[in-house]
């Protein structure tokens, strides 16, 4: 079997593509040729190629060898494809000679298929008309599905790329259009659109785009930016807001960076079907419709967040990621992890007045700290001789390498952009490249730091996991351990920095924020400052590190008294890490569960986001675990308590609900309090989110529901109604000219509490005529999370498995988030059982990039069973004790 480490037979010094596409058959045809200097001697070729059809050129073979300058090329021996690596492999009859130029042309057909991968088909209605989009996802090894390339991030080329398209419809791909013409090939009209080389980069990046959607632009400088989409759409105006953020977004990281924007053009696209979020393709990025276009009649405050961090996550990737690239998918947050970090800086500089560099913490440390304590995390950089499948590569991309890397920060010095990027432009990097240009800035700026970067930097990257800090306030000894959500659960990999991190403490001790960080740099160690006496000490300011915090029982009491009589003494990012730390500290059986349960006690006084968000989404594990049990109505009367004040409070700040707060956060925790109130049975809330729906229903063209709460308002609509509800929301869904909108609809369909409108809901996900196939895993994941739907959506999944996993879902299903989805109740022995057969069953066909979730799952379920056997009657008698 040919495999990646071979490749050193091969260093290729890769000059360019030449490549023509005749596009919008459903059986596109291409040519292709590379242009390459050999560097070592070989007579054999291996060029990734997957699902292409091939035409014999002379002498019987699918490709034809030449070199420059009038030198001769090895003849051809023999050609095969090797389809678990996806390699084209070319024997050949003599060797290639060291230093000589050759080029490799190739005529081939694929498939246009609705696969969301490679050159694919996207359709959409329009006044009734069906209309195709032929569009691209290269990322990460797609780029071999639409013509023969050496598709690894460091055989980085220059692309020169003509598409051949319909008239009618405009081409576009990385580099501006050069030369647009109309022409005839075989008595056909087309218009043949020529584009200027694009910059040397990954085959990952290219991008190509045929449609009949116009645009908006601006001029940013010497930068054309452009946002594409549907017709109606830009009339409708929704491309505004992400015209209007693009430039600002722009000059920053062109500021922060301190290089210019590369490319010519920025274009923007918004694809009905796409299975990322977003993708950097070098100049011309495609996302989502969701994501890019934004309606404020219709769209939330959430929406528009989300236009402007994936913006500026895009963004960011063209000079981190696209201008210097990973060498290898083994260390994918070298792209994406620092992108995330940044996007957060862009969005901030776009929209200063919404913080959004404190949702950081709820948004990815929080999300990752869930995974990274599981024994089956990894990692972030992975041994390079472990990622060589396609499926690996493709399980590289989770929550781990896109959001652990924002912290650990143990420093204030982000000058080291400047020289990493100036060194390495348009080349690849590994990690330790990074560390040596940060070290380079801490030495130039005089930071004083306890051990050089990359002795710090290490244990955090190639070592999975993170530790909890222990504070004893008694003695001041501070500790760490591996934090585990588990703690029966065996650690199998061995690591060399025997799961011990250096760690950065900012601390405070009553009120008063300790100016020095102090560093954990072994197991444990003594600071006299957090002998605290009567005062409490709290740890991890501002959650600016990777790990949990723990404390001795009198601190944590001093905590608790601080919360229930002037809670905004601690710092609102750290009243929220307070609640996380301590819930997950029970679940790992550190402290006991009744303390976690009082970190909610002062909720009622609690007004901001951050912790009302932090509490819901621990009490969120509560409900996956009980809600099927004798805890649920206690829980429910609980929380019922501490949210009234919270709606009330929203009630008086909107006049009666007549309009939306000012804050940012605000807004958000306004949806919170209406979620909440309605959920745990507040009658004044669910009557008002049932006449606001009924007012909708009587008149449909006239939706005065804010598009902040429209979310809430119809998940508790149809979870309150019946079959009328659920026709009416599948109607406006499928009505629906604004994707964030349909996406809200489309989500709220899964909360009725009819079965059998939940059964025939997961069915209309194998019809991709009712729901696309990039929403399918969506949908049958929030039914899953629904109570009534939980036992309805995984014996779909376990019934149909075979059929989505290997014809339906190829390219489209998110089968990690499908399985986590489905598996996220899973509390019992019969559950476990279940779970285990079924991955008995599919063995054979494997479960790809899902793998790794299977793990989890099975891991997750065990340690499920263990927590309810364990608290469940503590929990009870805990809420119970609080509602009497």
């Amino acid at each position: 079997m040919l495999v990646h480490q071979d490749y050193p037979l091969l260093s290729w010094d890769i000059d360019a593509f030449d490549l023509k596409f005749m596009s919008f058959p459903v059986y596109p045809s291409g040519h292709s040729t590379v242009q390459f200097e050999c560097v070592k001697e070989t007579n054999l070729i291996l060029i990734h190629s997957n699902k292409l059809n091939y035409t014999k050129l002379d002498e019987a073979h699918i490709v034809r060898l030449t070199a420059s300058g009038g030198a001769s090329a090895p003849i051809i021996k023999s050609t095969w494809l090797q389809p678990k690596t996806q390699y084209l492999v070319i024997e050949l009859n003599g060797k290639l000679s060291q230093g000589q130029t050759y080029q490799l042309y190739a005529e081939f057909t694929g498939e246009l298929a609705d696969d969301l991968a490679g050159f694919y088909r996207s359709e959409y209605e329009e006044d009734g008309v069906r209309k195709i989009v032929a569009t691209s996802q290269m990322h990460p090894t797609h780029a071999r599905k639409t013509f023969p390339c050496f598709d690894e991030p460091a055989m980085k080329a220059v692309f020169h790329m003509t598409l051949i398209h319909p008239p009618g419809t405009v081409a576009l791909s990385n580099g501006m259009e050069t030369d647009v013409v109309d022409a005839t090939i075989d008595g056909v009209a087309v218009t043949q659109t020529k584009f200027e080389p694009s910059k040397k980069m990954s085959s990952y990046l290219l991008a190509i785009v045929v449609s009949d959607y116009t645009h908006l632009r601006a001029k940013q400088e010497d930068t054309l930016i452009r946002i594409w989409a549907r017709r109606k759409a830009i009339e409708q105006g929704q491309g505004d807001y992400a015209l209007n953020v693009t430039g600002p977004v722009l000059d920053f990281f062109q500021s922060y960076y301190n290089i210019s924007y590369p490319l010519s053009k920025s274009d923007q696209i918004a694809l009905p079907d796409f299975y990322f979020g977003a993708m950097e393709n070098w100049g011309l990025v495609t996302y989502r419709e969701t994501n890019l276009l934004y309606d404020p009649a219709t769209s939330s405050n959430s929406n528009k967040e989300t236009t402007a961090t994936i913006i500026a996550h895009e963004l960011a990737h063209m000079w981190f990621g696209n201008l210097v690239t990973l060498r290898w998918w083994n260390e994918v947050w070298l792209n994406e992890g620092f992108a995330s970090y940044v996007a957060y800086l862009g969005a901030d500089y776009a929209e200063p007045t919404w913080n959004v560099k404190d949702l950081i913490v709820l948004d990815d440390v929080h999300r990752v700290f869930a995974v990274d304590a599981l024994t089956s995390s990894h990692p972030l950089t992975s041994k390079e001789d472990s990622i060589v499948l396609p499926e690996q590569i493709t399980e590289q991309f989770d929550t781990i390498s896109y959001s652990k890397v924002h912290r650990p920060r143990p420093l204030s010095v982000y000058t080291y952009p400047l020289s990493y990027l100036n060194h390495f432009a348009y080349s690849n990097t590994v990690g330790n490249d990074l560390w040596q240009h940060l070290q380079m800035a801490v030495t130039d700026n005089d930071v004083l730091l306890p051990r050089p970067v990359q002795d710090i930097m290490n244990p955090w990257v190639l070592q999975m996991g993170f530790p909890v800090v222990t504070v004893d306030t008694a003695s001041g000894k501070v500790s760490q351990q591996h934090f585990l959500l588990d703690p029966e659960s065996n650690v199998t990999v061995d690591s060399p920095y025997k799961y011990e991190w250096p760690v950065p403490v900012r601390w405070m001790k009553a009120g008063e924020v300790q100016t020095d960080i102090w560093w954990l740099l072994e197991k444990e160690a003594v600071n006299p400052g957090m002998r605290s006496g009567a005062s409490w000490v709290l740890a991890n300011i501002n959650v600016t590190g990777f790990y949990r915090v723990n404390y001795d029982l009198g601190n944590w009491e001093r905590l608790f008294t601080q919360l229930s009589t002037d809670h905004q003494v601690i710092p609102v990012i750290n009243r929220a890490q307070l609640v996380d730390d301590a819930f997950n500290l029970a679940r790992a059986q550190l402290v006991s569960t009744t303390l976690a349960l009082r970190t909610t006690s002062y909720l009622s006084l609690e007004m901001d986001f951050m912790p009302w968000q932090s509490a819901l989404d621990n009490l969120n594990y509560y409900y996956l675990m009980l809600d099927r049990t004798e805890v649920y109505q206690p829980m429910q009367d609980y929380l019922k308590k501490q949210v009234t004040p919270l709606f009330m409070h929203f009630k008086n700040l909107t006049s009666d609900w007549t309009h939306v707060p000012e804050g940012h956060t605000d807004q958000y925790n306004q949806v919170n309090a209406v979620r909440t109130a309605c959920r745990t049975g507040l009658t004044e809330c669910q009557n008002l989110t049932s006449t606001w729906f009924r007012q909708w229903m009587e008149n449909p063209q006239h939706n005065t529901i804010h598009p902040n709460l429209r979310s809430v308002v119809y998940c508790s609509a149809m979870a309150a109604g019946g079959e009328a509800e659920w026709e009416f929301g599948w109607i406006q869904f499928k009505e629906a000219s604004l994707a964030s909108e349909a996406s809200k609809l489309m989500s709220a369909l899964s909360c009725t509490s009819d079965t059998q409108l939940l059964q025939r809901y997961l069915s209309f996900t194998l019809n991709s005529t009712l729901i696309r196939k990039q929403d399918a895993t969506s949908v049958i994941t929030s039914v899953a999370a629904n109570r009534a739907g939980q036992s309805l959506a995984w014996s779909f999944v376990r019934d149909r498995w075979e059929y989505m996993f290997t014809q339906y879902g190829v390219g489209s299903f998110s089968f990690a988030s499908m399985i986590t989805g489905v598996t996220a109740r899973f509390s019992t022995s019969d559950e476990l059982q279940q779970l285990e057969e079924f991955v008995e069953q599919n063995g054979a066909a494997g479960f790809g990039s899902a793998s790794l979730a299977v793990d989890q799952a099975l891991e997750r379920t065990r340690a499920n069973i263990k927590w309810l056997q364990q608290n469940q009657q503590e929990v009870l008698d805990w809420f119970s004790s609080q509602t009497h």
